[in-house]
């Protein structure tokens, strides 16, 4: 009996200004266990360089606290307000640069891709995800939006990273 490729634990990132979610996942072979979510958040009273830094404090704490091997980050959606769409690409450059200053691979894939993978929707609503979330992982009772969300990411990484891998394996 041979055994399978060691377990992986991923880390998804949903990231946000207000709130960056935040969610941990097992994955050994095919099936995926939920670990850990929650969700990070900076003060709005609080200029924006202090609120960067309170978000890369808190994804440093869930980085040292579950250890991920791998993590995966929701790309920027454009919104119509440009000052928006900055401040949430820098709350993204934080959620991808303190898993990247360790050492770890950072992927990236986009809202509908994370939709379609998880729900098989590109277009399903926050109701939708987290409703899969729960049934996907068991033992995951998220509440919080983001941190289903997050979730979403690490799944969505988990399947198309061992795609990747049963790809490399085969092209041997």
């Amino acid at each position: 009996m041979t055994a399978g490729p060691p377990p992986r634990r991923l880390l998804g990132l949903d990231p946000g200004l207000r709130r960056t979610g935040w969610g941990i996942v097992d994955m050994a072979g095919h099936h995926l266990r939920y670990v850990a979510s929650g969700v990070v958040t900076s003060d709005e009273t609080r200029d924006m360089a202090d609120r960067l830094v309170e978000l890369l404090t808190g994804i440093n704490r869930v980085l040292d606290e579950w250890k991920p091997d791998e993590a995966a980050v929701e790309e920027t959606f454009v919104n119509k307000n440009p000052a928006s769409t900055l401040k949430l690409g820098q709350a993204r450059g934080v959620a991808m640069l303190a898993p990247a200053l360790r050492g770890l691979q950072v992927a990236e894939y986009s809202p509908n891709l994370i939709k379609k993978t998880v729900v098989g929707a590109g277009h399903a609503d926050k109701a939708q995800i987290q409703m899969m979330v729960r049934r996907l992982l068991p033992g995951s009772s998220v509440t919080q939006a983001d941190a289903a969300d997050a979730l979403a990411v690490a799944i969505c990484h988990a399947h198309h990273a061992q795609t990747r891998r049963f790809a490399a394996v085969a092209a041997r």
